[in-house]
């Protein structure tokens, strides 16, 4: 299983809609995947329709990284109809805002890489993580093989990534950052494209191809269903972008 941790040290900026959006990209490709829903308002896990009832969440998992309890916190997907294997969800709670101290200890930063080494019958597996860069980040850092950093064309999400990519690249052995990915992009607007042109002069060929603002985000998240199933210019065009992204992670067969 490849592991990608989604972030941002920056609220507000989208990042769990590009979850989704990575989300709808491996199923459209037939890859099975584990959502890992960190942060504690649990909008992937809302956003992935799961209604069905486990006995854990991905906060007791955490502290109690055994099989049993894993297992027991996983539930399926409502865009796959409820059968298991194709797209499953770690689902999110507000329990889990009590593990994202900044003084967490190594042990347990290392608690959900353990936990999904007894999660590793899917080829991938995407971390969505809280807007800060404390205990729960920092384990999706351990836990994962690449980051994706999300950020929106702003002066201080410029800052954000900075600080996230230092800091990401400060950690020994840490995972590879796959690209830094601007969120909610207005061509039209002068200081977006500035500090986008920022971005690329700070970090290069990292800086992904923005994706835009556009209505097919909100309407199939209210629709509780994949983007790629949108049939509009807009949405297979955004479709084709996350395809594009995923690649850098799990390359097609």
């Amino acid at each position: 299983m490849i592991s990608l941790a989604v972030c941002s040290a920056k609220g507000g900026v989208g990042k769990t809609s590009v979850v989704l959006g990575l989300a709808s990209a491996a199923l459209h490709r037939g890859a099975s995947t584990l959502v890992v829903d960190l942060d504690p308002q649990a909008d992937a896990t809302s956003g992935l329709d799961v209604t069905a009832q486990r006995a854990h969440d991905v906060a007791s998992v955490m502290q109690a990284p055994k099989r049993r309890v894993a297992e027991e916190a996983v539930a399926p997907s409502g865009w796959v109809d409820d059968h298991p294997g194709l797209l499953d969800v770690l689902s999110g709670s507000d329990a889990s805002a009590g593990l994202d101290t900044p003084s967490a200890d190594e042990e347990a930063l290392k608690s959900l890489r353990r936990a999904l080494k007894k999660l590793d019958d899917h080829a991938l597996a995407l971390l969505d993580t809280p807007p800060s860069l404390n205990g729960l980040t920092r384990s999706a850092w351990r836990a994962a093989d690449a980051v994706l950093v999300v950020s929106d064309a702003s002066r201080f999400s410029v800052a954000a990534v900075d600080r996230t990519v230092r800091e990401l690249r400060a950690l020994r052995q840490g995972p590879r950052v796959v690209g830094i990915q601007v969120n909610r992009f207005n061509q039209r607007s002068g200081e977006q494209r500035f500090r986008y042109e920022e971005l690329q002069g700070l970090f290069g060929d990292l800086v992904l191809e923005p994706l835009p603002d556009r209505a097919s985000v909100p309407q199939s998240q209210g629709a509780g269903v994949p983007l790629h199933s949108l049939r509009t210019r807009t949405a297979r065009s955004l479709a084709a972008q996350f395809d594009a992204v995923l690649d850098r992670v799990l390359p097609p067969a």
